[in-house]
């Protein structure tokens, strides 16, 4: 095998140069088989997994270094879903030929960018080479009080419904990115290549239940509601939208309630509780608002305006096809 100038084979050549600076406590300098590392004392770990595809998740000409924050970012709202607090992440890339050391330099110089703000390094992983498109996998270690990790299977019927953010702009920032939309200051854009993690608002034990919006609001409350064994209702007409998005006209307000790519947070809120959710919201500056409720039953309704119950011709994206 033939050795570059710093004297490793070429793929321990590529690590060092391009990931061996991300490497934080725990990664052994990558230089080993595995991270070791001892979690925070009295915590519980929390870990997510997710993959990108080039074409699927993330367009082939977007900038490598969002590719690499999008991908961090996407596992973080895990985290965040849960209230747990950010410790390391493992990370598996599967390179086409098509992507040079130069892109995978932009690449980590994101990945360095998001360690830094959200205080998370990287412990580990893999390379391996594919001759289909570049395929990115990340694995993030988390940690929270015992018992106190927000789980989705816990709303009651009576708990408001609330929303971080806005909704809807990860599905038209891709339209927008298409060219399908217009988005003269890039906004819409933006959200869709940079998700926000709605990280540190300390609603275990305030909220009965949350989980992040990542494959369309609709749909993922149904998650929500079928893992709690009860039923909600969405009134359109609260659901917030950035301005970007109204001023695209109302037609788009499906698209927003069944399109993916929001990283938002949904939580399940008690009455009793819903002064203090705002509070905690109000300190870290996250817009939080009410959209319907959780009731008796099964399954998901979207009220209009009139409270006639919209029919909506996709409420989500799903990898997996029906029957599959």
């Amino acid at each position: 095998m033939a050795l570059p100038d710093d004297g490793l084979p070429a793929e321990f050549g590529f690590i060092a140069r391009v990931f061996r600076p991300l490497a934080g406590d725990g990664a052994l300098d990558l230089r080993d088989d595995a991270a070791v590392f001892a979690p925070p004392a009295g915590r519980q770990l929390v870990m997510a997994a997710d993959a990108m595809v080039e074409g699927m998740h993330f367009l082939p000409d977007d900038p490598a270094d969002t590719v690499g924050r999008k991908l961090l970012r996407c596992n973080l709202s895990d985290l965040a879903a849960m209230d747990a607090t950010p410790l390391g992440y493992l990370l598996t890339v599967s390179m086409p030929p098509v992507r040079d050391e130069a892109w995978f330099a932009g690449f980590a110089a994101g990945l360095a960018q998001d360690q830094q703000e959200y205080g998370i390094t990287l412990l580990g992983g893999d390379t391996t080479s594919t001759t289909g498109p570049l395929v990115l996998s990340l694995t993030v270690v988390g940690h929270v009080a015992p018992g106190m990790a927000l789980r989705r299977g816990n709303a009651r019927v009576g708990d408001g419904l609330w929303v971080t953010g806005t909704i809807g702009d990860g599905a038209m920032g891709l339209l927008a990115r298409r060219g399908e939309v217009p988005d003269p200051d890039g906004y819409l854009a933006g959200r869709y290549q940079l998700p926000r993690p709605r990280l540190g608002l300390g609603l275990g034990g305030i909220a009965s239940a949350g989980m992040d919006i990542s494959d369309g609001l609709v749909q993922d409350l149904g998650h929500m509601a079928r893992e709690s064994g009860v039923g909600a209702v969405i009134h359109a007409g609260q659901v917030p939208l950035s301005p970007a998005v109204r001023a695209l006209g109302p037609q788009w307000l499906p698209t927003c309630l069944g399109g993916g790519d929001d990283y938002e947070l949904l939580l399940a809120v008690p009455d009793a509780h819903e002064a203090l959710m705002l509070e905690h919201a109000q300190q870290r500056g996250v817009q939080v608002s009410r959209i319907g409720q959780v009731v008796a039953g099964t399954g998901v309704r979207v009220l209009d305006g009139g409270g006639a119950e919209m029919v909506l011709a996709r409420r989500g994206w799903s990898h997996v096809k029906d029957g599959a």
